[in-house]
C-alpha cells in the first residue's frame, strides 16, 4: 500500500513538471492521440491501448502518458508517464528514447489483485506519418520487456 502512494506521488509530481515545463499554453495544448499494441515478457501477455503526445515541452522532449491492458497470464492495467526525445535528423524515421513511471494492476487467476509502482525505460523508431515500433524495458512493478507497434495521429 506505501508502495501505490509513493507511485502516486511521483506520476502527481511528473504531471506537475509536465506542466511548468510548457511555456506556451496554446502549444501546450495540442495533444495527438493514439493507439497501440504487442507482447511483453514476464507476465507473457498481449497488450494493447492508447497514448497521447504533447507538443514539444522543449526542444525534442514530448510527454506521452498512455494506459496499456495485458491479457494472458495475468490481467494487467498499467498507467504509464512516459516522456519521449526524438534525435534530430531530416529522415522520414527518427530514433527516439524516452521513460517514465507507472502504476500497475495485476489481477490474478486465483482471483487475487496486486498495485505496484514500476518505471520504464523504452526506445524506438517512429516515422512523421505517426507509426512507431518500440522497446520497453521495465523495473521494479512493471513487465519486465515489451515489443510494441503503435499509431498517432497526426
Amino acid at each position: 500500500m506505501r508502495r501505490a502512494r509513493m507511485s502516486l506521488w511521483v506520476c502527481v509530481a511528473c504531471l506537475g513538471l509536465a506542466g511548468a515545463i510548457a511555456a506556451n499554453p496554446a502549444e501546450a495544448q495540442q495533444i495527438a492521440p493514439g493507439v497501440q499494441g504487442g507482447v511483453s515478457l514476464d507476465p507473457d501477455q498481449f497488450y494493447f491501448g492508447g497514448h497521447i503526445e504533447t507538443s514539444p515541452l522543449v526542444e525534442r522532449l514530448r510527454f506521452r502518458p498512455s494506459v496499456d491492458v495485458g491479457v494472458g497470464d495475468v490481467t494487467t492495467v498499467s498507467g504509464n508517464f512516459e516522456f519521449t526525445y526524438t534525435f534530430p535528423g531530416g529522415r522520414p524515421w527518427n530514433l527516439y528514447v524516452g521513460g517514465g513511471p507507472s502504476i500497475n494492476w495485476y489481477n490474478f487467476d486465483n482471483g487475487s489483485d496486486n498495485t505496484e509502482a514500476g518505471f520504464n525505460f523504452l526506445g524506438g523508431v517512429k516515422n512523421r506519418a505517426g507509426l512507431f515500433f518500440e522497446v520497453k524495458i521495465g523495473v521494479e512493478g512493471s513487465p519486465d520487456l515489451k515489443f510494441g507497434v503503435g499509431y498517432t495521429f497526426r
